[in-house]
């Protein structure tokens, strides 16, 4: 079995990604057909009858599994069906309205059957997709307690240490996992591993075969060749993630992550009408923040700043949405906010709030810009030196890395990190990229 520890460094992947491939496993693990006589499969899930499920179909099994709870409710796997069916919904539509629905049909299974795997790494999954990941972490090792052979599990508690913080944990629970179960979920978080801990190639290379071990058209398929056309892009080959992104979208017309990778990509060609066009797409059809934040910054560096206004205005009443349906976003806005200037400090106590939480690299970069928006330098230093201490290979951490290093003066150390940031991504940022280059100029020329 392929080890993650390999002579080269290893590398990650951003969390909500891989709350998709749980998901999907897990609703995976359901029977679509017969509710009432659902058998368990090898793996430890329902079995289902098709290999890839589109939005129509999962209507149509939460609408048969409430008629059938209706006429039994005491059939508790279909209970725990209906929620697997409710959490498919949620992440098909972002709505995260399901969650409560999810919690609270789970809850029923939990009552009656505490010890059903299924039920309690749903939970696990419920959990992540909330951003409760020392409750997500809970109900993974719980899951694994109930039966070690079983992969699911082992997906929830790594993606839960990797928002915590717990980089080796991770690594040790992901290579027990592709020791079980070499598959697309085991492949796609060890690629995650591996970027984080600056190993591109490596990333690039697991991904691809988490892509090659998905079925064809299947759904999560084409969310995991999207999130390799995010690698290309994000390591600055856009010629290979336009390449990712469009195979994508033949193979599932509409598809919102790749519209929204497509976009983005079209605005760094300078085909800024299609980019908004295809953002526009993504953003009606599922309005997530990183779609509609998106969206007004390029917007905002197409001089049209009341257009990007009207997408920043969204952001406050997304959050809004996801916070009474338990979702912790405090990281997220934190950053949207201070890169807004907007409510600076009570930004970088949220920023620290999200840092206690969930100390991760990525909630101590959030906290070191913040830091630096206020002025706070020296602080925001601290938090850049350990958001970067994995070496992952990520522009924007860098980027503010960089700018911190200049406000305190370290010049050599300021250029040093924008020049790895631009040679990354020259693209990274439609707010900043031009601003890292006028300062990495204004260093290389002395000219400040």
């Amino acid at each position: 079995m392929q080890a993650l520890v390999q002579d080269r460094k290893l590398s990650l992947v951003i969390i909500f990604s891989f709350i998709v491939l749980l998901i999907i496993a897990l609703s995976w693990a359901m029977s679509s057909t017969r509710v009432s006589t659902a058998s368990l499969d090898g793996d430890g899930g329902y079995s289902l009858d098709g290999a890839s499920r589109i939005s129509a179909s999962v209507d149509k099994q939460i609408q048969t599994l409430q008629g059938h709870i209706r006429d039994n409710p005491n059939d508790w796997q279909s209970y725990s069906q209906l929620a697997l069916a409710y959490l498919q919904k949620a992440r098909e539509t972002g709505d995260p309205s399901y969650y409560q629905k999810v919690e609270e049909t789970l809850t029923k299974t939990i009552e009656s059957h505490p010890d059903d795997y299924v039920t309690v790494s749903a939970m696990g999954a419920l959990e992540l997709a909330r951003h409760q990941f020392h409750a997500a972490l809970e109900w993974g090792e719980r899951a694994k307690q109930l039966d070690p052979d079983r992969t699911y599990a082992y997906g929830v508690i790594a993606d839960a240490q990797i928002e915590l913080g717990q980089y080796d944990a991770a690594v040790e629970t992901l290579q027990a996992m592709v020791n079980l179960r070499p598959d697309m979920s085991s492949y796609s978080r060890i690629s995650y591993i591996r970027e984080l801990n600056g190993d591109t190639e490596g990333a690039l290379e697991m991904m691809q075969s988490a892509v090659d071990a998905g079925a064809p058209n299947a759904e999560n398929t084409a969310w995991t060749r999207t999130q390799l056309g995010n690698l290309y892009f994000n390591s600055g080959n856009f010629n290979q993630a336009e390449i990712e992104y469009v195979r994508t979208l033949n193979d599932r017309p509409g598809y919102v992550y790749a519209l929204a990778g497509l976009g983005r990509l079209r605005a760094t060609q300078g085909k800024t009408d299609e980019a908004i066009e295809l953002l526009r797409q993504a953003t009606n059809a599922m309005p997530l923040p990183e779609f509609v934040i998106t969206l007004g910054d390029i917007y905002q560096a197409d001089g049209q700043p009341d257009a990007a206004q009207q997408q920043y205005n969204l952001v406050g009443a997304i959050e809004q949405l996801f916070k009474a349906n338990g979702v912790d976003m405090d990281m997220e806005i934190a950053l949207f906010n201070a890169d807004q200037n907007k409510d600076l400090e009570a930004t970088v106590e949220q920023a620290r709030k999200a840092y206690a939480n969930r100390p991760s690299i990525h909630a101590a970069d959030v906290l070191a810009w913040a830091l630096y928006k206020t002025g706070n330098y020296e602080e925001a230093q601290n938090y850049s030196q350990e958001a970067l201490r994995l070496e992952t290979k990520d522009a924007l951490k860098l980027f503010h890395a960089g700018m911190i290093a200049y406000r305190l003066g370290d010049n050599a150390q300021a250029q040093a990190y924008l020049e790895q940031a631009l040679t990354i991504n020259p693209h990274f940022s439609f707010l900043y990229a031009e601003e890292a280059q006028k300062t990495l100029h204004a260093l290389q020329t002395g000219d400040e």
